[in-house]
């Protein structure tokens, strides 16, 4: 029997994901309050599009009713509220929204409903997170997590040289964000956007590297002494978002202006969307490098992962649609054929963890053009 999968938002991201999922083997129906992206997909082989608000659970459940898996990939400011209604509704979830809630604040009730929820699993947080879990099986011990990670433009243009490759709030929740690091076994509190250093990427050039509140997850889940991620930006970028933040635009508290109350954050969501939008034909690539430090017998060992993908041209998909989007297809196939069964908040290092999944994630995302180069070295 054919199955069914529910996605709920058909952004830039979104949209790369019902693509993805409509090869014929299931129905894919495309959620989404703006009648305008859901018409970019009508006519699409295998999918229906419905024009819902999620926030309305009764039109959640109506639009969620019989389908086999749910995708969450609505803003991340909704996403955690929607998550716990889909789990209360009982549905299979994989989740891109990346709120800034505990996920596992809902796991008991996951568990009594018996409902697997991948969370955070898109590129980083996501793909990273998966190779953490997988390295953690290989070595007796680890020692050391280091991310650094970063979605940017082909052509640089002044000021910002940067575009977004998801929804600008939450670009801007990266940089006011307070980062959580681990360091000798105890968790140390950074500023957004400090600590920055240059790093020289092979095939790409000197990007800038600095602190955002990355790690998620694997603070908990992870059994490492030190761990740290930074996001990677073209030189420059950081200084300029530390002089937007500490003036005040992204302040959230409403001031008067001319007698009305407006959050500055609001005003400059609004100007940098204009500044930031991937539009279609724009390139931009993605970029993760993620070193590991283990301990296997008397050897310390560097397992270290490269990923650089680049904008599909034929596809017109752009880089960081990709590289999210298609490791949420690949968890979703991952749940749908039964090769990932755990209950309860499941974030995706478990999925490395697992036997087999980490390889066959490796293996859709190559099937797509992804390549994930992994060597190991002494440390």
């Amino acid at each position: 029997m054919q199955k069914t999968i529910t996605v709920l938002g058909a952004g830039l991201v979104g949209s790369a994901i019902i693509k993805d999922l409509s090869d014929g083997s299931a129905l894919v129906r495309a959620v989404d309050a703006s009648p305008d992206v859901l018409d970019r997909l009508s006519g699409a082989s295998g999918v229906e599009t419905h024009r819902v608000d999620v926030t309305d659970r009764q039109e959640l459940a109506r639009v969620a009713d019989g389908s086999n898996l749910v995708i969450n990939a609505v803003p991340g400011f909704m996403g955690y509220a929607t998550l716990e209604s889909l789990i209360d509704l009982g549905h299979d979830v994989v989740d891109i929204s990346f709120f800034p809630e505990d996920a596992f604040d809902l796991d008991d009730r996951a568990q009594a409903a018996g409902v697997t929820a991948v969370v955070d699993c898109g590129v980083a947080p996501g793909l990273c997170n998966m190779q953490a879990g997988y390295a953690e099986t290989e070595f007796d011990r680890l020692e050391s997590y280091l991310c650094l990670v970063g979605g940017l433009p082909v052509e640089r243009r002044h000021p910002f040289e940067y575009k977004a490759g998801f929804s600008p709030i939450d670009v801007i929740e990266e940089y006011t964000r307070t980062a959580r690091y681990v360091e000798h076994g105890k968790v140390v509190y950074r500023d957004a956007l400090t600590d920055i250093e240059l790093v020289d990427i092979p095939r790409v050039g000197t990007l800038e590297a600095f602190n955002t509140d990355g790690l998620r997850t694997l603070m908990r889940t992870l059994r490492a002494p030190d761990m740290k991620e930074k996001t990677l930006r073209h030189p420059g970028h950081a200084a300029l978002m530390r002089v937007f933040r500490d003036a005040g635009f992204f302040s959230d508290e409403p001031m008067d202006v001319g007698g009305a109350h407006v959050r500055p954050l609001d005003v400059t969501m609004r100007l940098l969307f204009n500044s930031w939008r991937l539009e279609p034909g724009d390139e931009d690539y993605t970029v993760m490098r993620v070193e590991i430090v283990g301990t296997d017998g008397d050897a310390c060992m560097r397992r270290t992962f490269d990923l650089l993908d680049h904008y599909d041209q034929e596809s017109g998909i752009h880089s960081m649609a990709r590289t999210t989007g298609y490791t949420c297809t690949a968890a979703a196939r991952l749940v749908l054929d039964g090769s990932f069964t755990q209950t309860g908040i499941c974030p995706p290092e478990f999925l490395g963890r697992t036997p087999g999944c980490y390889q066959k994630v490796v293996a859709m995302l190559s099937d797509r053009g992804i390549v994930i180069r992994e060597r190991d070295e002494p440390a």
